[in-house]
């Protein structure tokens, strides 16, 4: 396994503020549900009938509570409305401080806390209307005097919109005044970077609108984890209404970020109930009137473009039903009744009891506990409830044996921590019949970076573990690298608008393999994870198709002496690196999102292409075309290439440099048009791209 680790500057995002609260004090709070043998709430129990245990060993509770949620209706507009009372900034009883765990008292006493989160990015008008119409029918004739709603909207950020009330008047007030039609377009793609101006609310969550996770699933589950996070200062279980029109599959999805967001919905007793807005849908055989039929297809007939639709219709409810699945909620799926998914949430939350304490391991070592709750005196009793946490983390006092630890145990955890946003690319090129060279380049977002000052520099350390598992999961790469990055004051201060990016690689075979990443900032100790699956193909055994290998698009060569810092310098490597050409290297663009002001590079390279028996040359043409959905909207002048690599055998490597200035803003399908003129092979590998303004 050869490896190599370079960060590199690249065009950036924007700074984004987080502050921190911490206390020493680590209240538990397990809300639990105790049901009898007919699955009605069991009411009357005292804190003495319960016994809690972490680890095996038993806790003292400190707060028992228990919330009596009723279903009576709550009286609709004309009649005499419920008791009211303000609940913008209650006044929370007088008990224990807050603690990193919660707010550890209950605020809302005997009420049931619905979220209703409307994902605007993930919308067409039409569906907007619709989710829209299932919250209002639901106030007017569901809403019980037990039901406390907030109101969420995500385009470009995270809103709350309003906090917990039962002001009926007020919630239908701000629902109809979300303005139906905004963002729309996010949610097909079509156009991109005409973000409306919004107010920033201080979210903790602000999806960056360059570049970094755009349009794809990261994008909008880590919106999620951000709205969890907010709810987790409150210890009653909350039901988060989640409006959306199905989450897609860009190819680049992370799946650490799914189960960190399901992860952080468990911690924060927040049980998701996604609701697609899109209601039952037919899918007409080609698409319905709002895309263009396929042209020179024969799909329609073979049914192969039904399929595909269906797939692609089921991979955007996939990741919904996930999230319902993995934290207790329940799915609306292929349903024109929308309101069923709220009345679904309001139901499932019903009395239950809140438990808390003090944990007696006051360690600070990031480690998984197990919580297991009994009721004495009640055998049948079936008793619902989170099953463990994970502790907090004190990473100031860590030491390098600490350190060194928390990285192993990281990769390891059922709960990924992603604190430090990443995105990763899987790339192959081939060395040999059995070989071939993966690079991984991992970015992260410079808006994300702790600075410390050291004389005239600021300066941290990254330190990055990746392993590489093939389909029967055995270890087969490994890498670990600590960076050191030394910035001059300029570069500095527009770290807030870069990012940084680390490259490295492996030498593997063919086949299936996943790859695990984290990566730890030393300044502050954020760490992030990617995990992904990817498939290195036997080129060897393709025989009636051109061998191609993968294809990086990129917006930017930079020269090796910019990396601003390095693992080791293998000189070897980097001479017969794929990327690197006269001491300059292509760096992967990874999220795929350009500028119009930018030049796309395109590299690729073509394995055993026929040869003119007397000129012993190759003749390889390849063109570069762009889709908007069906209508090719730009398509490059042909090159020719007649000569392989001087340094690797059978390899013709193919480059395009393309400006974008004449392609209007918008999501494109970028094809490849790939053809050996003398062995009669074509290839055409495809990409979808963002062009921003």
């Amino acid at each position: 396994m050869r490896r190599i680790g370079v960060l590199l500057f690249l065009i950036a995002l924007a700074a984004l503020s987080q502050i921190r609260f911490e206390t020493t004090t680590d209240l538990v709070v397990v809300d639990v549900n105790v049901r009898d043998r007919e699955g009605r709430p069991v009411e009357g129990l005292k804190k003495e009938d319960f016994t809690i245990f972490e680890d095996g060993k038993p806790q003292k509770i400190a707060v028992f509570e228990f919330q009596r949620l009723t279903l009576e209706p709550l009286e609709r507009a004309g009649g005499t409305p419920s008791p009211a009372r303000p609940l913008a900034q209650p006044a929370p009883p007088a008990m224990p401080p807050r603690s990193t765990r919660g707010a550890p008292v209950p605020r809302y006493q005997d009420r049931r806390l619905l979220v209703f989160f409307f994902d605007l990015s993930a919308m067409s008008a039409a569906d907007q209307i619709r989710a829209q119409e299932a919250a209002l029918k639901f106030l007017n004739q569901n809403m019980t005097r037990a039901d406390l709603v907030s109101i969420m909207t995500f385009s470009s950020r995270l809103q709350v919109i309003q906090d917990f009330t039962d002001d009926r008047d007020r919630l239908t007030e701000v629902i109809r005044g979300l303005r139906v039609g905004a963002f729309a377009d996010l949610a097909d793609l079509a156009d991109v970077g005409n973000d409306d101006a919004e107010q920033d609310t201080g979210a903790a969550f602000v999806a960056d609108s360059t570049e970094f996770n755009i349009f794809n699933t990261d994008r909008k589950l880590s919106a999620l984890e951000s709205a969890v996070k907010k709810l987790s200062a409150l210890p009653e279980k909350k039901a988060l209404v989640y409006f959306s029109s199905g989450v897609g599959k860009t190819g680049v999805e992370n799946q650490s970020q799914l189960r960190a967001t399901v992860n952080a919905a468990i911690r924060s007793n927040v049980s998701f109930y996604p609701v697609d807005a899109r209601g039952l849908a037919a899918l007409p055989p080609g698409g319905d009137a709002s895309k263009a039929a396929p042209r020179g297809a024969t799909g329609l007939f073979t049914g192969a473009t039904q399929q595909s639709q269906r797939n692609q219709f089921n991979d955007s409810q996939e990741t919904l039903y996930t999230l319902a699945a993995d934290t207790g909620g329940k799915a609306l799926l292929d349903n024109n009744d929308l309101s069923l998914g709220i009345v679904q949430a309001q139901q499932d939350v019903r009395s239950y009891y809140i438990l808390g304490y003090y944990s007696t391991n006051t360690a600070h070592d990031g480690r998984y506990r197990r919580i297991r709750v009994t009721l004495a005196g009640n055998p049948q009793a079936k008793l619902d409830y989170r099953t463990g946490y994970f502790a907090s983390k004190s990473f100031a006092q860590f030491t390098s044996a600490d350190k060194e630890r928390q990285l192993e145990e990281a990769l390891l955890l059922g709960d990924p921590i992603t604190d430090l946003p990443l995105a990763l690319e899987v790339d192959y090129f081939r060395l040999g019949t059995e070989r071939y060279f993966v690079p991984v380049a991992v970015k992260i977002p410079g808006s994300e970076i702790s600075l410390a000052r050291k004389g005239a520099n600021e300066e941290t350390v990254f330190d990055f573990v990746g392993q590489v598992r093939d389909a029967r999961d055995r270890l087969v790469g490994t890498v670990r690298d600590s960076i050191r990055v030394r910035l001059g004051e300029s570069s500095a201060a527009q770290l807030g608008r870069r990012h940084l990016e680390y490259d490295t690689g492996f030498t593997l075979p063919p086949g299936r393999y996943k790859i695990k990443f984290l990566a730890r900032e030393d300044q502050t100790g954020k760490m992030g994870t990617f995990e992904t699956g990817f498939v290195i193909p036997d080129l060897s055994a393709q025989t009636n198709t051109l061998r191609v290998s993968s294809v990086v698009w990129s917006s930017q060569r930079e020269p090796l002496e910019a990396a601003v810092g390095s693992a080791e310098k293998k000189n070897k490597l980097l001479a017969n690196h794929p990327l690197v050409h006269d001491g300059q290297k292509l760096v992967p663009s990874i999220t795929r999102v350009f500028r119009k002001d930018q030049n796309l590079y395109v590299y690729f390279e073509v394995y055993d292409p026929a040869l003119d028996p007397a000129q012993k040359a190759p003749v390889v043409a390849a063109s570069l075309s762009f889709f908007r959905g069906s209508v090719k909207a730009f398509e490059s002048t042909p090159v020719q290439v007649t000569e392989v690599s001087p340094n690797r055998k059978q390899v013709v490597p193919l480059q395009f440099q393309i400006p974008l200035a004449s392609l209007t803003p918008g999501r494109y399908i970028c094809q490849v048009n790939v053809v050996d003129e003398l062995g009669r092979k074509f290839a055409f590998p495809r990409a979808p791209l963002v062009l921003l303004p």
